[in-house]
């Protein structure tokens, strides 16, 4: 696959603006400071394509918190989730007590997010409550929703802020549709 040099040739339409990204964030960012005011708060992350939502949620949210991150693989360099899940990194903190918020990018057939929640209830928690950028209900195999959403999306392809296609397209500061030509190469 070649990329081309510019990376907005390979964007079919703008699906969410820096702007409605940055003021969507500060939203749920009001949000959580009321829902954790006074509880232990952990940030859990799935890296990559959250790391972006992660860095601008947290400074919304005006509590003390810890974050912590794990690496998981179920995409490879396809489309599709594979339904196979490989722990890749797992967290650091004990999870024992604490309220944990999994930070993720696009909940889309949730059946990574499932095996993950599933995985950290059973470390002992005090609460797990998943907040989510993207929720893209129309492909959901795995019963899981989401406690916090920040945009319902079509099922298209998305890049952008955080967000990727084969690695790239991650540092558009924007939500994109991916032309279906660049994948179905």
């Amino acid at each position: 696959m070649s990329v081309s040099a510019n990376m907005e040739q390979d964007v079919l339409r703008t699906l969410l603006s820096e702007e409605q990204l940055k003021q969507r964030v500060a939203e749920l960012g009001r949000q959580l400071t009321e829902e954790y005011r006074g509880k232990d708060l952990l940030l859990v992350t799935v890296l990559k394509g959250a790391v972006v939502f992660l860095a601008d949620l947290m400074r919304c949210i005006d509590v003390p918190a810890e974050i912590d991150f794990m690496v998981v693989s179920s995409y490879g360099a396809g489309v599709k989730s594979s339904g196979v899940v490989k722990i890749v990194k797992d967290l650091d903190i004990p999870l024992k007590d604490r309220h944990i918020l999994i930070v993720e990018d696009i909940l889309d057939s949730g059946l990574t997010l499932s095996y993950i929640k599933q995985m950290l209830e059973n470390r002992g928690p005090a609460s797990i409550r998943i907040v989510t950028l993207l929720d893209k209900p129309a492909r959901r195999k795995a019963d899981l929703k989401a406690d916090y959403v920040g945009f319902e999306v079509p099922d298209d392809f998305v890049i952008g802020y955080g967000l990727d296609y084969d690695e790239k397209y991650r540092n558009l500061p924007y939500i994109g549709v991916l032309k279906p030509e660049v994948y179905s190469e």
